[in-house]
């Protein structure tokens, strides 16, 4: 059964209370003030509106590893500022989700996981050996 559109009269008397909303969330969630690409550090920086900055490798976020520095620098804050985007790329984040650490689809952070672990390094290596000697990996406690 489709939905029937709301007349112009009911979406008036429901922007009010959208805005109240709109303000509660802008005085909960983070918002950016600012973003920009640092090309010293290789980093995407975010500046929010309460004082702090969020910065991340691009190389983590679904859709920016294999953009250049020009692109990148093209990261504009949309209105609302609960959003950055790139419109060159069309490669847009929530600010929200990028400070919980949600850079992109389930499917893309399940992917980075997996290449996390395969990272080999000499703890990593140790640890393995030092298992090995004891039985395997310890058991999970319940």
């Amino acid at each position: 059964m489709a939905r029937e559109r709301p007349s112009e009269a009911e979406i008036l008397a429901q922007l009010p209370l959208a805005a109240a909303r709109g303000r509660v969330a802008a005085a909960k969630e983070p918002r950016a003030k600012a973003a920009y690409f640092d090309a010293a550090s290789g980093r995407v920086t975010i500046e929010l509106t309460n004082g702090c900055a969020f910065a991340f490798p691009p190389a983590l976020a679904q859709g920016l590893g294999s953009a250049s520095a020009e692109e990148l620098a093209t990261v504009q804050v949309l209105p609302g500022a609960e959003s950055i985007y790139w419109e060159c790329l069309d490669v847009g984040f929530s600010v929200p989700n990028l400070i919980a650490g949600s850079f992109g689809t389930r499917a893309w952070m399940r992917e980075l996981g997996r290449a996390g672990g395969r990272v080999r390094s000499p703890a990593k290596t140790a640890a393995v050996r030092e298992n090995g000697k004891k039985g395997g990996r310890p058991r999970k406690a319940v």
